[in-house]
């Protein structure tokens, strides 16, 4: 199994835009599928119910947007699947920290949701304390 971590970048000023970060063992998936991505805003991808939320029925996701060096109609998406008590991401194609392409990982349905519902919360906290 497979450890997810999100997180966000606060957005302005130090980037132009809030993005999400997705961590898969560690490692950024987003950079590591394609430099030229951005993740897409948390508030998209982890709402209550959301893109990220798994189903018994596989669904593609986009996760990112091409982002440099100027914003595209490119796009990076991930299968998520439900199988039983097991999450699974598929059609990736990142290098693992051993070099080899790392094509499917699987995740604890209770790691994997708690962690989607604690970088919501993060991210709600951050937008309330912006404004």
């Amino acid at each position: 199994m497979s450890t997810l971590l999100i997180n966000a970048c606060p957005g302005p000023p130090a980037c132009a835009a809030v993005h999400t970060y997705l961590f898969v063992d560690g490692l950024d998936v987003v950079a590591r599928s394609d430099s030229r991505m951005a993740g897409l805003d948390p508030a998209r991808l982890l709402r209550p119910g959301g893109p990220l939320y798994p189903t018994d029925t596989p669904c593609t996701v986009d996760v990112a947007a091409q982002g440099r060096p100027e914003p595209g109609p490119e796009r990076l998406a991930i299968r998520v699947e439900l199988r039983g008590g097991t999450v699974v991401w598929s059609d990736l194609m990142y290098p693992g920290a051993d070099g080899r392409p790392v094509e499917e990982v699987r995740f604890g349905l209770a790691q994997y949701l708690g962690e989607v519902e604690r970088a919501y919360a993060a991210s709600r906290n951050r937008a309330e304390s912006r404004t």
